[in-house]
C-alpha cells in the first residue's frame, strides 16, 4: 500500500464460505465505496447460481428445463457457456451435472425433482438457446458449486476496479485473485495435516484455486466419498492430495483444479491452452508445480 492511498477489508459469509475482499484507493470513501460493489457483485451471483435457494436460476433449471426451455441472468448463462467449452475441451472430465452423485452421498440436499435425474451425468445434454434460455434434453440436475464460485470472484474484481480501486483481492473459501502492484503471498494446506500451512510463491494480477477433499471426505455405504466427482466414471476422487491451479481468471483456476485431479498428466496440454499452472502437494508436504503436477 503506497502512502497516499487507503486499505479497507471486510469479510462476509457469503457463497456457502467467508469471503474476504480488500480494496485500496485513494480515500476511505473510495475504497469503501468498491468494497460494497465487490460484494454486491458476488450476491448476484449466489441469488442466480445457489444449488440451495429454491428461487435461483439453477433450481428452475433443475425443475423445469428438461419440459422446456427456461430464461436465466446473463451471468448464469455466461457461467453455463464456460462449463460447455470446459466439458468439450476436457471431453466430459469437467461436467456441471454431477449433483446426483454429490446428492446421494449426501453433501448436497436432495429435493423431488432430483428423482427424475438420471443418476449418470451428462453435461452435453444441456442446450444453450438464444434470448438466454436453457433447455436440458432429458431430466439433468446440475450444481454450478465452484465454477460459479470461481466467476463471482472474477466479477468481485472487476467491480473493485470499476469502483476505482488501485489494488484488491478476493479470497472466497481458497478461490483468490488479486490485482494491483503488491503481490500476495499464497499458502496450500498440507494434506497430510491440513491445520498446517505451506507456503508455495505469491500471486500477481492473477488468480488461484485449490481442490481438495481432506476436511470433507466421509464413508457411505461402507466406501470413502468425497464431494469431487469423475463425472466419467460415476465415482469419487478421494486421493490424500491437494491440486491447485494458477490462472489468469479464478473461474478458471476452479474449474482446472477439478481436470487436473481426474485427468493427472492428460491435462497438461489442458493447462498451457489455458496459460495456467498446477500445482500438486502430496501427504507428505511436498509440492509439485508445473507440468509435473498434472
Amino acid at each position: 500500500m503506497t502512502s497516499h492511498s487507503v486499505e479497507i477489508r471486510r469479510c462476509r459469509p457469503l457463497l456457502g464460505t467467508f469471503v474476504d475482499v480488500s480494496a485500496e484507493a485513494d480515500s476511505a470513501e473510495r475504497a469503501g465505496a468498491a468494497l460494497e460493489a465487490a460484494f454486491a457483485a458476488i450476491l448476484r451471483v449466489q441469488r442466480r447460481m445457489s444449488f440451495h435457494d429454491a428461487e435461483s436460476d439453477v433450481s428452475r433449471l433443475n425443475r423445469d428445463a428438461a419440459r422446456g426451455p427456461v430464461e436465466v441472468d446473463a451471468w448464469t448463462c455466461e457461467v453455463l457457456a464456460a462449463a460447455r467449452d470446459l466439458h468439450a475441451e476436457t471431453r466430459g472430465a469437467f461436467d456441471v451435472s454431477v449433483a446426483p452423485y454429490l446428492q446421494r452421498w449426501g453433501y448436497l440436499p436432495a429435493s423431488p425433482d432430483s428423482t427424475r435425474s438420471a443418476p449418470a451425468a451428462d453435461q452435453a445434454a444441456i442446450d444453450l438457446l438464444p434470448g438466454r434460455r436453457v433447455r436440458f434434453r432429458r431430466p439433468l440436475c446440475i450444481d454450478l458449486g465452484g465454477i460459479a464460485k470461481g466467476f463471482a470472484v472474477d466479477r468481485a474484481i472487476e467491480a473493485l476496479e470499476r469502483a476505482g480501486a488501485s489494488a484488491g483481492l478476493v479470497n472466497a473459501g481458497g478461490d483468490l485473485r488479486v490485482f494491483g502492484a503488491t503481490p500476495a503471498a499464497i499458502h496450500v494446506r498440507d494434506p497430510g495435516a491440513p491445520g498446517r500451512l505451506l507456503p508455495i510463491g505469491s500471486l500477481e494480477n492473477a488468480a488461484f484455486a485449490t481442490s481438495a477433499g481432506y476436511f470433507a471426505r466421509r464413508r457411505w455405504r461402507g466406501r470413502r466419498v468425497s464431494p469431487l466427482v469423475d463425472p466419467v466414471r460415476g465415482r469419487p476422487w478421494t486421493k490424500p492430495v491437494s491440486v491447485s491451479v494458477r490462472a489468469a481468471t479464478c473461474l478458471a483456476a476452479d474449474a482446472l483444479t477439478k481436470v487436473v485431479a481426474i485427468l493427472g498428466a492428460r491435462s497438461a496440454p489442458i493447462l498451457r491452452a489455458h496459460s495456467a499452472s498446477g500445482y500438486l502437494v502430496t501427504r507428505a508436504g511436498v509440492a509439485v508445480a508445473g507440468e509435473a503436477a498434472a
